[in-house]
């Protein structure tokens, strides 16, 4: 059967035209998408180890405290937690290579994927989409933003990071500004009131106290860098003040927040355990487990606040 299109059509210049017009947009949206995949894969190594150490405990925090009303939002809630988790984690992060070439070599900068001075001006960057992004909200929603800000500025910037009790203090204003941001997004009103402002307080006291939590993992990577870490400073105590101090808060928080028996044997026999496991198991991969651990026990602590909203933990 004779072909229906004819033989000149096939071979005149408008096909050729054509064809190579639909090889270049389909090479330019390769490369795009490409591109996309390359970036969000890089700004996904940024945040990737504190999912279990912020966002989620953050996240539960808020929907606990606030509580959450709503899907949408509970989705707007983490977008704002993650965009100013990048924030963080870039200035952070830019400041570090050093540090990550013996703790994380996968995270971006160690791993190449991007330079020094490209993580410098995306942490500017995403300071800009930080602030407008909380000014859809509220006024005092951009003085959060600004605050997280500051608190990063002086943990990097300024050498907070290097010392015991201004990394705590930083630590405080850091969890403070993501616990307020994520709970104001997500409560009724946008606003905070007695409860949640009663829970950020007692939360901030509390990582004041067992942020050291973290540093057990770090301390080679701490010593290479010459940051003088609790951990580092007082081997044995800081593991005995550990699990003093996990103990206590459970105890203290359940109390506190009028909790059940149960639930109270239940956060006060986890405390224990994930003090105990600081105390006793001293291998790297030992405190990396506990400081997995220890980020579980804190969700379950910032669950508490939603007892005073519902009494759900009477039992």
């Amino acid at each position: 059967m004779p072909a229906l299109t004819p033989y000149y059509i096939n071979n005149s210049p408008w096909s050729v035209s054509v064809h190579l017009t639909f090889s270049k947009v389909e090479a330019f949206l390769l490369t795009f998408f490409s591109a996309v995949k390359y970036h969000l894969h890089t700004a996904i190594l940024f945040t990737w180890t504190d999912y279990k150490t912020i966002f989620l405990p953050i996240t539960a925090f808020a929907c606990a405290t606030a509580p959450v009303q709503s899907l949408s939002d509970l989705l707007q809630c983490w977008i704002w937690i993650w965009f100013h988790l990048l924030l963080c984690n870039v200035s952070n992060q830019a400041r570090s290579c050093e540090e990550d070439k013996v703790n994380r070599p996968w995270r971006p900068l160690p791993a190449g994927r991007i330079t020094e001075s490209q993580a410098v001006a995306l942490r500017w960057a995403v300071v800009v989409l930080c602030v407008f992004w909380s000014s859809i909200y509220d006024q005092d929603l951009i003085l959060t933003t600004l605050g997280l800000v500051a608190t990063t500025f002086m943990y990097d910037e300024l050498g907070a990071a290097s010392h015991i009790i201004g990394k705590n203090f930083c630590n405080i204003g850091g969890y403070a500004s993501f616990e307020v941001g994520a709970t104001t997004i997500i409560g009724a009103n946008h606003a905070m009131d007695f409860v949640s402002v009663t829970a950020v307080i007692i939360s901030g006291i509390l990582i004041f106290t067992t942020i050291q939590a973290q540093d057990f993992p770090d301390v080679e990577g701490d010593k290479a860098l010459g940051r003088m870490t609790f951990p580092i400073y007082a081997p044995e105590f800081s593991r005995a003040f550990t699990f003093f101090a996990t103990v206590a808060w459970s105890i203290f928080l359940c109390w506190f927040w009028g909790v059940g028996p149960i639930s109270t044997v239940f956060l006060v026999s986890f405390g224990i355990y994930v003090g105990m496991r600081y105390y006793l198991w001293r291998t790297l991969e030992a405190d990396k487990k506990s400081y997995l651990m220890f980020n579980l026990w804190l969700m379950a602590a910032h669950v508490l606040p939603l007892h005073a909203r519902t009494s759900v933990l009477a039992f």
